[in-house]
C-alpha cells in the first residue's frame, strides 16, 4: 500500500513500451560509453605494445628487447619480491587487527579502527615523506636502523605497509565480522584448544577474505609509483621504470610492454580470487546464532598492545610529516611557522594545483555517483538486453583488475593519438575526471548494485501495474532507499580522487596539475617541507569532506529511523 502511494501520480506516464525502448538505450549507450573510456584505453596499450619510436608495428620487438635487458630483470624482481615481503608482513598483523576489532572486547574498538583506516586519508607519498624526516640523512630516529639505509627496500616496505594496511583491514574485518557460535560451543564440547579452534573453524570460514586480502596488497605493492619514487633510492621497480620510458626516453612501445607486465600479478590476482569465490560457500545462514566474543583479559591485554604499537607506527607516518608541514625545519628548528605553504615560491603548482585537486574530486564524485547509480539501476531494476546487460556488467568489473598506472597509460596512448576525434579531450580537466571514474569505477557499482538487491522487485512490478515508468519508482523509492550506500560512494570517489597519483601522472599539463602530483614534485626538487604542507591539506580536505558526508549520513539515518517509527 504505502509503495503505491508513493508511485501514484497526476497524470499517466507513457506506455510501458516506450518506457523499455528508453531504458535499453540508456543502457547501450552508457556501454558505449565504458567502451570508450575503459575498453579503448587498455585495447590501445596492446596496440602500442607492437609498435616502434615511429608507430611502426614491430610486433613482438619490444617484448623481446625488454626481456634481455638486465635492468627489467631487476626491475621485476624487485617489484615482486618487495610484493611479497609487504604482503607476508601486512597480512598476519592486519588479520590479528581484525581479529581485535571483531572478536574481542576492547574498549577502545572504535578509536583503533579510525586510526588504522586514516591512512586512507593521505596520498601513498606522505609516509614516504614521514620516512624521510624520521630515518633519512638528517632524520630523528636514525641510529635505530644501524647503518642500514632508510632509502631502498626497507623503506618502501615499511612506506607499502603504511598504504595497504587498511585495505587488507577492510577485507578481513569484513571477513571476521559474522561468525556461526554454534561452531565454536561444539567445538568447546568436544575439548578443543582456542588454537585449534582458530585453525579449525575461523580461519577456513575467511579463506576466501585472506586470499582476496592478499591479492589486494600484492596488486597495490606491484603497480605502486609513489612510495618507491620519494624512497626507492636506488631500487628499481616495474612502476617506475614505465615511468622512465615514457616521461623519460619517450619510448611509449616499451612502456605499453612494461604497462601490460603490471596488468599480469593484477589479472592473475583477479582470477585466483574468482576461483576461491566460487569454491567458497555462505558462513552464516538463517539457522546461525551470532558470535559474541567471551571476556578475557589475557587475550584482551595481548591484542590491546598489539594494536596500540600498530596505531602508533601508523599514526607517527601521518602526523611526523603533518608536524614537519608546521616546523620551520626539521629536526634543528622547531618553532611553529606557516611559510611551507607559500606555495607561490617552490615547484609543483602551489595553490593551483590545490584548487585543482579539490575540482577534480568534486566533479568525479559528483558526476562517478550520478553515472554509477543510474548504471547500476538500469542493470538491476530494468529489462535492458541481456547482451547489454553483460557488457554493462564486464566492463563495471574490468577496472578491478587494471592498475591505475596500466590505465594512464592507456589514456595517453588512446586520447594523444591525432587521428582520434576525443584528442581534444587530452590535456584537460575532463580527462583526468574520466580517468578517475573509470579507475575506481568497481567499488562504487558493487556498492549500489549491492544496495538495489536490497530493494524488493515487487516495487517495480507495482509501478508497471500503475502504468508509471521505471524513472517514476527511481526517484521515489530506489533513490531514497539507496541513499546512505550513495553517500558512501561520495566519499569513496571524493577521497580516492584527492590522493590518487598513478592513474593521472601521465595525464595532467602546468594548468591541470594536482596537489598529489605536487607534493611528488616538490620532493623532487627538495622542498620536503613544502611536500609535507601539500600532503597535509590533501589529509585536512579528505577528512573535512569525509566528516561531512558521514554528518549527512547521519542524519538521513535519524530521519529515516523517525520516518519508520509509528505515530502515537
Amino acid at each position: 500500500m504505502a509503495i503505491s502511494l508513493l508511485l501514484r501520480g497526476p497524470v499517466p506516464g507513457p506506455t510501458l513500451a516506450a518506457d523499455q525502448r528508453l531504458a535499453q538505450l540508456l543502457a547501450w549507450l552508457l556501454a558505449g560509453v565504458l567502451l570508450v573510456f575503459i575498453g579503448w584505453p587498455l585495447a590501445s596499450i596492446l596496440l602500442k605494445a607492437g609498435q616502434d619510436r615511429s608507430g611502426a608495428f614491430v610486433g613482438l620487438a619490444n617484448l623481446i628487447e625488454l626481456a634481455s635487458e638486465a635492468r627489467l630483470h631487476e626491475a621485476l624482481y624487485n617489484s615482486l619480491s618487495l610484493a611479497l615481503l609487504t604482503t607476508a608482513l601486512v597480512l598476519p598483523l592486519a588479520l590479528m587487527f581484525a581479529f581485535a576489532l571483531t572478536r574481542s572486547r576492547l574498549p577502545a574498538r572504535p578509536l583503533l579502527r579510525m586510526v588504522a583506516l586514516s591512512p586512507l586519508l593521505a596520498p601513498s607519498l606522505m609516509p614516504a615523506i614521514s620516512l624521510v624526516y624520521l630515518f633519512g640523512n638528517q632524520g630523528l630516529l636514525k641510529p635505530l636502523l644501524g647503518g642500514t639505509s632508510i632509502y631502498g627496500p626497507l623503506g618502501i616496505v615499511m612506506g607499502e605497509f603504511f598504504y595497504t594496511f587498511p585495505h587488507a583491514l577492510l577485507i578481513l574485518g569484513t571477513a571476521l565480522a559474522v561468525a556461526d557460535a554454534r561452531l565454536y560451543e561444539a567445538a568447546d564440547t568436544l575439548g578443543a584448544s582456542k588454537l585449534r579452534r582458530f585453525f579449525t573453524i575461523t580461519l577456513p570460514n575467511i579463506r576466501y577474505g585472506l586470499v582476496s586480502a592478499a591479492m589486494v596488497v600484492f596488486t597495490l605493492v606491484v603497480t605502486d609509483f609513489g612510495v618507491p619514487k620519494v624512497i626507492g633510492g636506488q631500487t628499481n621497480v616495474l612502476a617506475l621504470e614505465a615511468y622512465k620510458q615514457v616521461i623519460g626516453q619517450q619510448n611509449f612501445g616499451k612502456g605499453a610492454v612494461i604497462g601490460l607486465v603490471l596488468l599480469l600479478p593484477a589479472l592473475l590476482s583477479f582470477v585466483l580470487e574468482r576461483r576461491v569465490a566460487r569454491g567458497h560457500g555462505a558462513s552464516f545462514s538463517g539457522r546461525s546464532v551470532a558470535f559474541v566474543a567471551p571476556r578475557n583479559r589475557w587475550r584482551d591485554g595481548l591484542l590491546g598492545a598489539a594494536c596500540a604499537a600498530i596505531a602508533v607506527f601508523l599514526l607517527a607516518l601521518l602526523l611526523v610529516a603533518v608536524a614537519a608541514a608546521f616546523m620551520a625545519q626539521w629536526p634543528y628548528q622547531m618553532h611553529a611557522t606557516l611559510a611551507h605553504f607559500d606555495f607561490d615560491n617552490v615547484d609543483g603548482g602551489g595553490w593551483l594545483a590545490f584548487r585543482n585537486s579539490v575540482t577534480l574530486a568534486s566533479l568525479t564524485a559528483l558526476g562517478g555517483a550520478a553515472v554509477l547509480f543510474v548504471g547500476s539501476y538500469l542493470v538491476q531494476k530494468t529489462p535492458v538486453p541481456r547482451l547489454a546487460l553483460n557488457l554493462l556488467h564486464g566492463l563495471a568489473m574490468l577496472p578491478m583488475a587494471v592498475p591505475g598506472l596500466v590505465l594512464g597509460l592507456g589514456y595517453i596512448f588512446c586520447f594523444n593519438a591525432a587521428g582520434n576525434p576525443l584528442h581534444g579531450l587530452y590535456g584537460s580537466m575532463a580527462i583526468l575526471v574520466l580517468a578517475t571514474i573509470a579507475h575506481f569505477y568497481t567499488t562504487p557499482y558493487l556498492t549500489l548494485t549491492t544496495a538495489l538487491r536490497q530493494i524488493d522487485p515487487e516495487v517495480e512490478a507495482v509501478s508497471q501495474s500503475l502504468c508509471r515508468p521505471w524513472w517514476t519508482s527511481f526517484w521515489r523509492v530506489s533513490l531514497p532507499i539507496s541513499l546512505p550506500a550513495l553517500l558512501d560512494v561520495l566519499r569513496y570517489l571524493f577521497v580516492s580522487a584527492m590522493t590518487t597519483v598513478s592513474c593521472v601522472i601521465f595525464l595532467h599539463t602546468p594548468d591541470t596539475v594536482l596537489a598529489s602530483l605536487a607534493v611528488l614534485n616538490m620532493d623532487d626538487a627538495g622542498d620536503t617541507a613544502a611536500a609535507a604542507a601539500m600532503a597535509t591539506l590533501i589529509v585536512a580536505t579528505s577528512l573535512a569532506a569525509t566528516l561531512l558526508i558521514n554528518a549527512m549520513s547521519g542524519w538521513l539515518q535519524r530521519r529515516t529511523q523517525a520516518w519508520r517509527q509509528p505515530s502515537r
